[in-house]
């Protein structure tokens, strides 16, 4: 077998390369009406279908990875990632670019995967901070990833973009193949098809629900249509999977209190950190007339980049304080961190060192948070389960960005003032989404709180004896 180490790096360069792809249009999403000669309302499809793409494939791939194999499974989405990004390099128009961003969505499943595989072929000792590197990558690779598209972007043709993604794809799929040992445990059964459909189904609804509530009007009958229609799907779908002696997701191993808990505080930790990469960008780059720093996005992603930083700084660090403490502790001195965080941009936001000491301060609380949710998932559920177990508390997080992107977004357009005929977000518009990200920090605060200390029968390695 390939050195520990090794595999823990390749999993870790797959999960930047997943990351990456939410913040790689970053820098030409203003531009894209123009580049692809359609509507803004058409172009928000190519970050709209992203988001859903990674939200129904990864509870899914999860499954499929429990059943058929982690290793074949992540080598399968880092194939659709290639596929995807060709697919959007090549297209002139936006139907092209829109069904590569898509594809491009599929590879957020490797994340949770790949933390599943270390706890299949690590040392007990080392698991935990592999884990949390590789969670830290959900961060770490938008982080790094911004100041990189910014800067290929300035100074070559947007479509290279989707080359280098490529490329990158290229290379992890290459290097998984290569270093990650073939997945030996799995799970027996036939894959639910008809779950798989509801769940997907469901997803798809609530979510064009919660992203494009802004364009479409809140109470639209197509947002209503979507919304309502998606949790009654879901509704059905959970009724069903508790009828079935092989469901796609368990839901009676998902509603143990320690998996229920830490998926519910995951939707509020989501929101707290996607609330700062929606909110800090946009006032770092207002003009100063406005109340904003009047940075370039190059700029601006050098001030948000430090947050990545720190997780991946932490991320060893955070794996040998959960074992001394425990991942719940792990987890609300994470929430404490970003509640901290949002209460000194309430009281210092007026000069750009402030922002760069508050994103500093978020990633200790994200690099913290984000490592302890899947140790607290793993030791709650049977290691059969750990693929589809931790897509479905992936989902949870991406349900809470996709939420923070809804709202503040919505919050920044209605809270307005005019400059040179345009309307750009005023200081109240900043005021309250630092307000509503500290809120949804304090409530992932109360809930770790609640999530159970005692330590599951599950958590014990493979390697060890019963």
């Amino acid at each position: 077998m390939p050195r520990q180490g090794a595999i823990v790096a390749v999993l870790a360069l797959a999960g930047l390369a997943s990351s990456f792809m939410f913040t790689l249009v970053v820098p030409i999403q203003s531009k894209l009406p123009e580049l692809l000669d359609a509507s803004r309302e058409d172009t928000a499809w190519v970050v709209t279908s992203t988001l859903v793409a990674a939200a129904v494939v990864t509870p899914i791939s999860g499954r499929l990875g429990d059943m058929y194999g982690k290793r074949r499974i992540v080598l399968w989405l880092v194939a659709l990632l290639i596929l995807g990004s060709v697919i959007a390099a090549v297209s002139p128009g936006i139907v092209g670019v829109i069904v590569g961003r898509t594809l491009q969505g599929a590879v957020t499943g490797v994340i949770p995967l790949g933390i599943s595989i270390l706890r299949d072929v690590l040392h007990e000792d080392r698991v935990d901070s592999a884990i949390a590197l590789i969670s830290a990558t959900l961060g770490v690779g938008g982080a790094l990833g911004l100041p990189i598209s910014a800067l290929i972007t300035e100074r070559s043709d947007w479509h290279l973009l989707f080359w280098v993604a490529a490329a990158l794809g290229v290379i992890v799929f290459i290097l998984v193949l290569w270093i990650v040992p073939v997945s030996v445990l799995r799970t027996a059964g036939r894959f639910d098809y008809i779950g798989a459909a509801g769940l997907a189904v469901g997803l798809v609804g609530i979510l064009l629900a919660v992203s494009r509530g802004n364009e479409w009007g809140w109470t639209s009958p197509a947002v209503l249509a979507c919304g309502l229609g998606g949790l009654v799907v879901l509704l059905v779908w959970a009724w069903y999977e508790l009828r079935l002696a092989e469901p796609l997701l368990d839901l009676r191993v998902a509603a143990r209190p320690a998996v229920l808990l830490t998926n519910i505080a995951s939707i509020a930790m989501g929101f707290a950190l996607f609330s700062s990469n929606v909110s800090y960008p946009q006032m770092l780059e207002l003009p100063v007339a406005t109340g904003g720093f009047g940075l370039s996005l190059l700029a601006a992603s050098f001030v948000v980049m430090p947050a990545g930083l720190v997780m991946m700084v932490l991320s060893p660090f955070s794996g040998r304080l959960a074992r001394t403490v425990g991942p719940k502790l792990l987890l609300v001195l994470g929430a404490i961190a970003l509640v901290v965080a949002y209460g000194f941009t309430l009281l210092w936001s007026s000069e750009v060192w402030h922002l760069v000491v508050a994103n500093l301060i978020i990633g200790v609380g994200i690099g913290f948070g984000y490592a302890a949710m899947p140790m607290l998932i793993m030791r709650s559920v049977p290691q059969t389960e750990t693929g589809a177990s931790n897509g479905l508390n992936a989902l949870f997080r991406s349900l809470g960005t996709s939420t923070a992107a809804a709202v503040i977004g919505a919050v920044l357009a209605t809270y307005t003032i005019d400059f040179e005929g345009t309307a750009v977000p005023s200081g109240t518009a900043f005021q309250l989404s630092f307000v509503l990200g500290g809120a949804a920090a304090l409530a992932a605060l109360v809930i770790a709180l609640f999530i159970p200390s005692r330590r599951d029968e599950h958590e014990r390695h493979p390697s060890l004896p019963k």
